[in-house]
């Protein structure tokens, strides 16, 4: 990469790293193994806390040992003991040198941005992204701070994301599988285009987590999360977290987040831990029944259109196989009639909750045409298949067969 993109802190900045965070041993280790284990070790970690789960410290602030010894954590915006076993067990999942969490996952996407970039960059993205990404993408950081975003107009096509980059570009960024049409981008290739150009890539990998994907084993750089979808798993959690190089994690935790104050409180990067621990066997499930639905909708008359990577017919399924380990529970249908046809099905939903959110143990629906890409143009969303009709539909954990009964009841109201 080019000095200029390289992950330099920009501000000294001085703790006691050794106190910073205990030691990780993963080599070796499974998946599962250090989902439970990563972060703490009830053996080794005696000296601080007597306890068979990670603490919940919900302190704010944190004595000093001397008055020239600078504690860390020294202040809650910047870290607790409890954000750290987190933040050390995602980057572990994750296969990264560090973590940094947020208060969500915009949040983190802010974050990153904010830190990295300067009026007159750029950032290149397409608009297969979630909707307040584009937001950000659109008209916040264009207006408000003059960082330009470039939407790709082909995102299977390296060499259109080749074309999009220059001398200003600090990012690249793709969504896979994205939110709500689940396009799947080609990590390696579009990392091998970004790298050749010296730009990092940053890879957004809430839809499949990383008990299905490892975007950084495939040549991305950074990684963003959504704690709130799959990897809590049940919308009680609000969070976000950034997986990358340890110094550019660092940068935006001192010279960003301790300023912004936008954190995963103690509270919820406790419970975010507890729900780490099933996070394999969910996303296993999640994909059996998302594959399961996907199918009876994919065969259903009145459905005009699915998008599932499971699918032996999705345009992408074959990369999606080769990259991911299981498609996921999230998919989306075009339901007849357009919004009218969409509202009908939604109201007639009796196991199916409407509500904005996804990757919670409880199916759910919503319409992103009039939520979550609202502020996309019609040609906007048409170029990226969000049709009027379009439902995101979240696959829960519930028996296939009642999610089943439920879209075959709400679809005969069409």
């Amino acid at each position: 990469m080019s000095d200029d993109n390289h992950f330099f802190l920009r501000d000294p900045w001085v703790y006691d790293k050794d106190a910073s965070r205990p030691g990780r041993d993963d080599a070796g280790r499974g998946f599962d193994t250090r989902s439970l284990h990563a972060g703490f070790d009830p053996m080794t970690d005696q000296d601080n806390f007597r306890s068979f789960t990670p603490p919940l410290v919900q302190s704010v602030t944190f004595p000093y040992e001397t008055f020239d010894r600078i504690p860390c954590p020294v202040y809650g915006r910047t870290r607790t003991p409890t954000n750290t076993v987190l933040e050390d067990r995602i980057a572990s999942l994750e296969g990264g040198e560090a973590c940094l969490t947020a208060g969500s996952g915009s949040q983190a996407l802010f974050n990153l941005i904010f830190t990295i970039a300067r009026p007159g960059d750029n950032v290149v993205t397409s608009l297969n992204v979630f909707g307040e990404g584009y937001k950000q993408a659109a008209s916040i950081f264009p207006e408000r701070c003059h960082v330009d975003f470039r939407f790709v107009a082909d995102p299977a096509d390296p060499a259109a994301w080749d074309a999009q980059i220059d001398g200003k570009t600090k990012l690249v960024w793709v969504e896979t599988p994205s939110n709500p049409c689940l396009f799947v981008t080609d990590v390696r290739a579009v990392a091998d285009v970004a790298h050749s150009r010296g730009v990092p890539l940053m890879v957004d990998n809430t839809t499949a987590t990383a008990a299905l994907q490892r975007p950084l084993e495939l040549g991305a750089d950074i990684v963003l999360l959504s704690i709130s979808k799959f990897m809590s798993g049940n919308a009680t959690i609000l969070g976000g977290a950034l997986v990358g190089p340890e110094p550019l994690m660092e940068d935006i935790r001192w010279n960003t987040t301790e300023f912004v104050g936008s954190i995963i409180p103690p509270a919820e990067a406790w419970n975010t831990l507890q729900y780490l621990e099933t996070l394999s066997m969910r996303m296993q499930r999640h994909s059996a029944n998302a594959l399961t639905v996907a199918r009876y909708l994919d065969d259903h008359p009145k459905v005009e259109r699915v998008n599932y990577s499971g699918l032996d017919g999705h345009p992408q399924h074959a990369l999606a196989c080769r990259q991911m380990s299981g498609h996921s529970g999230l998919l989306s249908f075009v339901a007849p009639g357009g919004k009218v046809g969409a509202a009908t099905v939604m109201n007639h939903f009796k196991l199916v909750v409407h509500a904005v959110t996804f990757g919670t143990s409880r199916s759910i629906c919503m319409h992103p045409p009039t939520i979550t890409h609202e502020h996309m143009t019609p040609d906007e969303r048409r170029a990226a298949g969000i049709d009027d009709g379009l439902i995101r539909f979240s696959v829960g954990l519930e028996n296939a067969e009642d999610i089943i009964a439920d879209l075959d009841q709400a679809l005969a109201r069409v």
